[in-house]
């Protein structure tokens, strides 16, 4: 395995054995030849291809391309790496991606694998990692919800749960949404009387909760029903949530029968609850199976050059949900090649099901259901069904892709109106792709904070937020100053990025990254995903990088207009004339003179309908009060407001549980806790003498010095 180009083996395989392999690349278009469309970047990008693909052997692996800037282009497999980049030096493609991405081809790297389904494994997670401009993305990062049913406790607990999974039990799932566990969960309930507290809640209870009075827990905490016995109602609900659904019932059915023969009829009335809360749970869903026990399906539908992948979750015969995604790929990809990347892609972090069905036939089918089966450690089907009831649910789940993507085109296109009217409005030269807007928060200059929201042709972007913790340097209660400090930090970077070959967006760094860099932390980014190893794939082989690089920025600029920049087209700051001069001088200062600034004042009265506008080079000016445009910025104000304020108050919430004792070197545990017990909360320890504090049971005289010296020699 190597990571740097490598000299080819002694005897090569000869080439008839990955005859198919060049074949990967469809024909070009006619006409469409890469040493006529850009001679100088094209003939460039194929030479740094053919010599690169002199020295690649043949054997299977993983290619990565980048640009000049450094910045990963295109990831891919291959059964032979050395055909398959070949196919790329021919001087032909059969697309404009594909032509581009060989022009701004700059340099590549590979790692060769031991077979084409770890190559596959490997492909799937660095795409994810790396996001590359040119390879199909899921824009949809939000993990699935599970239920869970621990494992470690005598009394398991039953819970939603989100992200890795690395406590003992057992996890159900995937559900298509958190309305969907919950649902679930509160019949569960009822119908198996299990917790829902956690541990240390369960540990200190000295009387059953409200719960176990309304019939929605059995009361293991306090003795209500021993562990055996619980313990046999959390087995029922295990069986049932794995699929033993008509087991559990036909028990319960039967002690119902038994109680109500022996004239327990308030035991036979509280097990008649629980088969009704089952019956429920398998009822209350849109499309049940008979025949089809656990499955997820996907079904892809394409418009306007845009695709959508509806997911349906089968467990235990029952409709878990679904979710509609909307992956980034280039108009000119089939959609049966968007859609087996997008299945490769969606199982690279969660367990894939025994079936798979799609509602299209895929090439590579045998070479990912091998890669799923490896990565879950069982047999995976994929099929694409073509009669029967698995065609039903194929069907359905098309028409459901085809009605998402629909809504999606046509809220697309009503958003694009509004940015029209936003950008005629303020007098721009064309609609505004993206829009910043910002605003602060604060209580007389503490916990203060400064929020960004950002909006495009798709809505609200929430994985574009950002929140800035001000610096104590900035005086409290300067409303201005805050302004400057936040606009500061976001457009030095800016003004910095834009100074490279490329313009990266902050989202694709992780949140310890940016905090270092200017205390500029991710508002709705989830934590990046670990390498996934479990499908047979080395952990040699999961780099994310270059190595001695940092990580690599996603890109902005994709293939194609619509993907959605980092550089605003637009600012807005919520404030009047001040916040405006305050705002345009640091822009200036940074070097940020291309981009519109606009201020808003709140009107007379705090009317929201008498708003003033502060431009450069334009006198102070209203909209007519049923302007549309005047309507959206109103609400993205109000969005930065909302924003601005619960990120305030979070970050108050964590300074209020904050113990002022945590800041003192050497006290642990122990030590605080009896400094507490001795003096009864922290004001009185603050007020204590140094003789009192070396008094305290359990404190020495070092440590009461420290105390001492902490709260009074400021």
């Amino acid at each position: 395995m190597n990571r740097e180009r490598q000299e080819p083996p002694e005897q090569e395989l000869p080439d008839d054995d990955f005859k198919d392999e060049e074949d990967i690349l469809p024909p070009p278009e006619a006409g469409l030849d890469l040493g006529e469309a850009a001679p100088s970047a094209l003939k460039a990008g194929i030479e740094v291809i053919a010599d690169f693909a002199k020295h690649l052997p043949n054997r299977p692996g993983v290619y990565r391309m980048f640009d000049r800037a450094g910045e990963v282009l295109y990831v891919g497999k291959a059964k032979s790496l050395k055909n398959r980049v070949t196919a790329y030096a021919r001087g032909m493609a059969h697309t404009n991606a594909v032509a581009r991405m060989i022009a701004e081809t700059a340099n590549m790297e590979f790692v060769t694998t031991g077979t084409e389904t770890e190559a596959l494994l490997l492909e799937s997670n660095l795409i994810k990692q790396l996001r590359p401009r040119y390879n199909v993305l899921l824009r949809d990062d939000k993990s699935f919800p599970y239920i869970f049913l621990s494992g470690d406790h005598p009394a398991p607990q039953i819970a939603k749960h989100r992200g890795s999974r690395q406590r003992k039990g057992d996890y159900f799932g995937p559900f298509a949404s958190v309305w969907a566990v919950e649902r679930t969960i509160d019949a569960l309930q009822k119908a198996f009387l299990l917790r829902s507290c956690s541990d240390s809640y369960y540990e200190n209870r000295t009387r059953p909760c409200l719960l176990f009075q309304i019939k929605r827990c059995s009361g293991p905490c306090t003795g209500e029903i021993s562990h055996g016995d619980y313990q046999g109602l959390a087995d029922q609900a295990r069986a049932f949530l794995s699929g033993r659904s008509s087991a559990v019932k036909e028990l319960l059915s039967r002690r119902m029968q038994a109680a109500a023969e022996e004239l327990e009829f308030e035991k036979a009335a509280r097990y008649r609850d629980r088969l009704a809360a089952l019956s429920a749970v398998q009822a209350g869903q849109d499309i049940n199976t008979q025949g089809v026990e656990e499955a997820d399906v996907f079904a892809i539908d394409e418009q306007a050059g845009q695709f959508c992948v509806e997911i349906f979750f089968f467990r235990n015969k029952q409709n878990w949900g679904n979710r509609a995604l909307f992956p980034r790929a280039d108009k000119s990809l089939t959609p049966a090649e968007v859609l087996a990347s997008v299945v490769t892609q969606f199982y690279d972090d969660k367990p894939p099901p025994k079936l798979v069905l799609l509602s299209h036939d895929l090439a590579e089918a045998d070479l990912i259901a091998q890669a799923l089966c490896e990565r879950a450690g069982r047999k995976v089907e994929l099929a694409t069904p073509k009669r029967g009831e698995r065609r039903d649910l194929v069907a359905h789940a098309q028409k459901n892709a085809h009605e998402a993507l629909a809504r999606k085109l046509a809220d697309s296109a009503g958003q694009q109106s509004l940015l029209n009217a936003l950008g005629t409005a303020f007098g721009l030269e064309r609609a505004p792709r993206r829009v910043e807007v910002y605003d602060n928060s604060h209580i007389m200059g503490t916990n203060a904070v400064g929020g960004m929201v950002v909006a495009g042709r798709d809505g609200f972007m929430k994985s574009h937020y950002r929140t800035f913790n001000i610096s104590s340097d900035t005086i409290a209660g300067d409303d201005f100053g805050m302004m400057r400090e936040v606009l500061k930090r976001r457009f030095t970077r800016l003004a910095k990025e834009s100074g490279t070959a490329s313009t990266l967006p902050d989202e694709a760094r992780g949140p310890s990254s940016l905090v270092a860099e200017g205390g500029i932390a991710p508002a709705n980014a989830p934590e990046p995903s670990p390498p996934d190893v479990e499908g047979g794939i080395p952990p040699s082989l999961a780099f994310p990088h270059k190595q001695g690089e940092e990580a690599p920025l996603s890109a902005v600029s994709g293939p194609d207009d619509s993907t959605f920049p980092s550089r605003p087209d637009l600012v807005i700051v919520d404030g009047g004339k001040g916040q405006f001069e305050a705002a345009r001088k640091i822009m200036a200062e940074c070097g940020v003179t291309d981009i519109a600034l606009v201020a808003i004042a709140k009107g007379e009265d705090r009317n929201a309908m008498r708003e003033t506008f502060f431009m450069a080079g334009k006198e102070p000016f209203k909209l007519p009060p049923r302007d549309p445009a005047l309507f959206f910025i109103q609400r993205l104000r109000d969005e930065a407001h909302r924003f601005a304020i619960g990120t305030h108050r979070a970050k108050r919430k964590r300074d209020i549980k904050t113990n002022p004792l945590d800041e003192i070197p050497g006290i642990g545990p122990s030590r605080k806790r009896a400094l507490l017990l001795h003096f009864g909360t922290v004001k009185a320890i603050q007020r204590a003498k140094l003789d009192d504090l070396m008094r305290t049971p359990g404190v020495n005289a070092a440590t009461a010095k420290a105390v001492h010296a902490h709260f009074h020699e400021h």
